[in-house]
């Protein structure tokens, strides 16, 4: 199965939503409501949102393509750090934000979270930013081994919101000095 990434276009809109509307879902802890998964979708994911993140320059949006088909995407963020908790722990000006890493459940252990972690990680190191940052539930255990493995450490916690309920994230940096930037 032939693995790429490349920077959605603003022609990805579309197929983004629906990787979200399928993959969100898998990172929020058991109990959280569909009801809540969906209005957040609905809210943050829509083909809509897509549009305006993809023409927001402080976005970078990478797509994983398995065998030319949508398979993953992330999305990185620079900008301020407007939660206190993060501010706390990690460097605004040196830092850039893991916003988005998703990868379709029937992809999972396939590569395709390997190979968009790699560009994502080249993608941010390209602006410049000296560390990556990111928020990720405390009970996504699948997740945690993945962002460890890619050498993201636990430096902190934050509040996330889906509808009504808070949930627990670990906030998780890592250094980018060791990748190329081209």
């Amino acid at each position: 199965m032939p693995i790429t990434t490349r920077r959605a276009t603003p022609d990805d809109a579309a197929p983004l939503h629906d990787l979200a509307a399928r993959t969100f879902g898998l990172a929020c802890p058991p109990g959280t409501e569909q009801a809540d998964i969906d209005t957040f979708v609905a809210t943050h994911l829509s083909v809509d949102s897509f549009t305006r993140y993809l023409a927001d320059p402080d976005r970078i949006v990478l797509l994983a393509l398995a065998d030319g088909q949508p398979a993953g995407y992330s999305m990185l963020v620079d900008g301020p750090i407007l939660d206190p908790d993060v501010g706390a722990v990690v460097d605004e000006k040196a830092s850039i934000e893991l916003s988005k890493f998703y990868v379709a459940r029937d992809r999972h252990g396939s590569g395709v979270a390997a190979a968009l972690m790699a560009a994502t990680l080249e993608a941010a190191a390209s602006t410049g930013a000296l560390h990556c940052w990111l928020g990720v539930n405390q009970r996504n255990g699948r997740a945690a081994r993945f962002y460890e493995k890619s050498g993201f450490s636990v430096v902190g916690t934050k509040r996330f919101r889906v509808g009504a309920q808070w949930h627990d994230d670990h906030v998780r940096t890592r250094p980018l000095h060791d990748l190329p930037v081209r």
